[in-house]
């Protein structure tokens, strides 16, 4: 019984971290196609929300096998709790990037002066922290998981200063007041994304520690 239960327990872990992959390429191929203006790559990213739902769902579906079959300790079910936890912190990642890719095909043109450089390393930032906190699961490295709260301060002060940027420069380009809203929406899915890749770590500090532990206050 107990080497079905590791064996299932490895099941979930690579099921996360598959889930993880995919949720990162995602957010990366709706950045392309906001970069590109690419409307194509956005209706690709929408399409395939399906399939990191799906997962997200069989992940739940083990989870819930795992803890009715074997009645697991405390410790295993910590273990089980952080993995739905995760799963829907990434699952919500995932929507986060179908946002990005609606709001990409409701742009109409780009003007100049707007602060896409920094939307730029939001998106960088947010990628790295899902990128850590990725292996931060696999190897319940804590040291990592501390990282990703400090990575999201920066996150946070690049918001806060984007989207006074795009705010200000309706003021100057009010026939473009629909075109930065919809940035200023994109910034704000970014800062979404490193919220939750921060939740992540805060739930490995809890999946090791057995207390919650908040990393960006």
């Amino acid at each position: 019984m107990r080497q079905q239960f590791e064996a299932d327990l490895r099941s979930l872990q690579e099921m996360i971290i598959e889930l993880a992959e995919k949720t990162k390429k995602a957010v990366i191929k709706s950045m392309d196609a906001f970069r590109n203006e690419n409307i194509e790559l956005a209706l690709e990213v929408i399409d395939e929300d399906d399939r990191i739902n799906k997962l997200e769902k069989e992940i739940n579906e083990l989870i819930l096998v795992i803890i009715t079959r074997q009645q697991p300790v405390a410790v295993d079910l910590r273990r089980n709790l952080t993995a739905i936890k995760i799963a829907h912190d990434l699952e919500r990642v995932a929507d986060y990037a179908v946002n990005i890719a609606k709001s990409t095909i409701r742009i109409r043109g780009r003007q100049d002066n707007l602060p896409l450089e920094n939307i730029e390393k939001m998106h960088l930032l947010g990628l790295e922290m899902l990128t850590k906190a990725t292996g931060a699961y696999r190897t319940e490295d804590l040291q990592a998981a501390k990282e990703i709260g400090e990575i999201d301060d920066k996150v946070d002060e690049l918001y806060g200063t984007t989207v006074q940027t795009l705010m200000s420069s309706i003021a100057d380009s009010p026939e473009h007041v629909a075109n930065i809203m919809q940035m200023a929406f994109i910034c704000r899915y970014l800062e979404r994304i490193a919220d939750y890749a921060t939740n992540i770590a805060e739930n490995i500090y809890y999946l090791v520690k057995g207390k919650h532990y908040l990393l960006n206050q």
